[in-house]
């Protein structure tokens, strides 16, 4: 069991009251703080808010018990505890962005009552809200109201919950991760022994980073719902049974249900991505049949082709050396490839581009896409070399699109006054970043 600390969970709604009666049924002692008088009043009498299987129960025990309590007092509520978990709303605002009013008022209510207090104190915020509220909004007014400095004189921690609606209790216990974003490491641990015996991963990140997890993990369950609509939709057009086609989809653990394919990166292209999801939509046309997802797949490829272009372009430098061409690293096919593509945007608007790519220029003499090259794409061809000595003197601007040992070992000679556009993350990604010659495409 983790250590026991004492919580004020503030916000008794869907999360907070969950968040309360599990940690109190973990052993610590629970208090809970919300400005609605009847939500108080029904944890008070040992009733849950919400209503789902469990709660009910569950409330009712850690009420009994004494380990969890409530109160309207705020100031009370974080003198009298370790850690405050902060579970309030945080609607959408007009024109779709986030209203942080409560998560505010909840922070200014907290660092009101820190100012007073002795001794370490963790805030950590559960709520939804995205990448940069914290660090921009929150930890400012934690401190102003305060007048104490966060990661020094307490903590902050963002811990986003990942409960669905009626088994938030199941997954309270059976988290999928847990996530921690720290202001410094002495707070994550406290908020991570929280979960201490739990299953899943444990993630201690950046407060920015933890922010951000909860809407990828949203935006992805909503794109797998409208994937699954959209092929039950062509699927019952056709006359199909679209659980047997899914049947068939989820079965395949390697590449379908899996981390295959979720890497930011470059474009995709190649002799059958584009011309399938080209085909699937002409389908769909001829059925007279809506699918917006699939038929903005490849409208969202090319505009991973143009944000190159323009890092390209915002560099200012006319010469460009290129590394890789071919699709897929370790082949030498031309089809459809997004190098290829930004290769002749670059060459159209001008550039002084130079490639190197040792399976494409082997081929170019000996193999099966020497006639593809001549036939489709001569121009490229004549900017192919060989020689990778002779494309890295050449580049005043270099684009990375292959983790070539050779390639790497080239990069690694390029000097700070030269720019690096990595399109494959390179090995060690996260210390290049720190140069100021070298952009990622997504990182």
């Amino acid at each position: 069991m983790s250590n026991q600390y004492s919580l004020s969970v503030f916000g008794l709604g869907y999360v907070g009251c969950v968040s309360a009666a599990c940690f109190a049924s973990r052993g610590h002692q629970v208090v809970g703080v919300d400005v609605n008088a009847q939500k108080v009043e029904f944890l008070r009498q040992g009733k849950a808010p919400v209503v789902e299987e469990r709660i009910g129960e569950l409330t009712a025990e850690v009420v009994e018990s004494g380990q969890l309590t409530v109160s309207d007092d705020a100031a009370s509520a974080v003198l009298a505890t370790d850690i405050s978990i902060v579970c309030v709303g945080t609607p959408s605002a007009p024109g779709g962005g986030l209203s942080t009013v409560y998560l505010e008022r909840a922070s200014e209510e907290i660092g009101t009552a820190l100012a007073n207090k002795d001794g370490w104190h963790v805030v950590v915020y559960r709520s939804t809200m995205v990448p940069g509220t914290c660090e921009s909004i929150l930890i400012p007014a934690l401190e102003r109201t305060s007048g104490k400095r966060a990661g020094a004189d307490f903590g902050v921690c963002v811990n986003p919950e990942f409960l669905r609606e009626g088994t938030s209790v199941k997954d309270f216990w059976e988290p999928p991760k847990t996530v921690v974003g720290e202001s410094d490491a002495r707070s994550g641990e406290m908020v991570m022994s929280l979960y201490e015996g739990l299953s899943g991963p444990r993630f201690q990140v950046p407060i920015s980073v933890a922010e951000m997890t909860k809407y990828v993990d949203n935006s992805y369950h909503a794109l797998k719902v409208t994937f699954g609509n959209e092929v039950g939709a062509l699927c019952a057009k056709l006359g199909l049974d679209s659980h047997a086609v899914m049947d068939i989809f989820l079965a395949d653990t390697k590449l379908n249900v899996s981390a295959a394919y979720l890497r930011p990166g470059f474009a995709f292209g190649g002799s059958c991505l584009p011309k399938d999801v080209r085909a699937l939509n002409h389908t769909a046309r001829q059925n007279d049949l809506e699918i917006p997802v699939l038929a903005n797949v490849l409208a969202s490829n090319e505009a991973q082709i143009r944000r190159t272009v323009d890092m390209i372009i915002s560099l200012g430098r006319r010469r460009v050396g290129m590394f890789g061409l071919s699709f897929k690293a370790g082949t030498d096919d031309l089809r459809e490839s997004p190098m290829v593509e930004l290769a002749e945007r670059l060459i159209g608007k001008g550039y002084d581009v130079r490639i190197y790519d040792a399976n494409v220029a082997l081929s170019r003499l000996m193999g099966a896409n020497r006639a593809y090259i001549e036939e489709h794409l001569p121009h490229i061809g004549e900017l192919l070399s060989g020689d990778i000595e002779d494309v890295l003197a050449h580049g005043e601007t270099f684009v990375v699109g292959s983790k070539d040992k050779l390639v790497i070992e080239a990069v690694d000679r390029i000097g700070e006054d030269r720019p690096i556009v990595d399109l494959v993350r390179l090995p060690g990604a996260e210390e290049r970043r720190l140069h100021e010659n070298y952009q990622g495409i997504g990182w």
